[in-house]
C-alpha cells in the first residue's frame, strides 16, 4: 500500500495494483504481469519488490517472460530490493529489455508520475 501511497504523494493516481505475494513462482509473477499488460487504464508498468521470501531473480525471470512473450509499448520501471538482488539485476540488465531500473523507491515513484504525464502531453 506505500506504493500506492507515493505515487499519490507525487501526483499519480495509480490503474492497478498486483500484489504477487512472498511464495510467488516464476509463473504466478509472469501471470500478474499479464494482467498488467491487457490493463488498457495502465500507462506506465512500475514493478516495486522487497523480495524477502520472492526472490529478485524470480521476480525478473517472470517480468522478463512475460513482456517477451506479449510485448509491450508501455514503460517500465523498477525498484527491487532483497533477497538475490544482484542476480534479479543482472537478469533485467542482460535480458535487453528497456526497463529502468532505479534504486530508491522515492525516486523510483517520482519517475513513474513524471513518465505517466509526459504521455498524456
Amino acid at each position: 500500500m506505500a506504493t500506492l501511497d507515493l505515487i499519490s504523494l507525487h501526483g499519480g493516481a495509480p490503474a492497478n495494483f498486483l500484489d504477487v505475494g512472498g511464495g510467488a513462482s516464476e509463473q504466478v509473477v509472469s501471470d500478474a504481469m499479464s494482467i498488467l499488460l491487457d490493463d488498457k487504464s495502465v500507462k506506465v508498468i512500475f514493478i516495486n519488490i522487497f523480495g524477502g521470501i520472492l526472490r529478485c531473480d524470480v521476480l525478473a525471470r517472470g517480468v522478463i517472460k512475460a513482456i517477451k512473450q506479449r510485448g509491450t509499448a508501455l514503460p517500465v520501471i523498477a525498484r527491487i530490493e532483497g533477497t538475490n538482488i544482484e542476480e534479479g539485476l543482472s537478469l533485467f540488465e542482460q535480458s535487453g529489455l528497456p526497463i529502468e531500473m532505479i534504486p530508491s523507491l522515492d525516486d523510483a515513484a517520482r519517475a513513474v508520475v513524471a513518465k505517466a504525464a509526459s504521455l498524456e502531453n
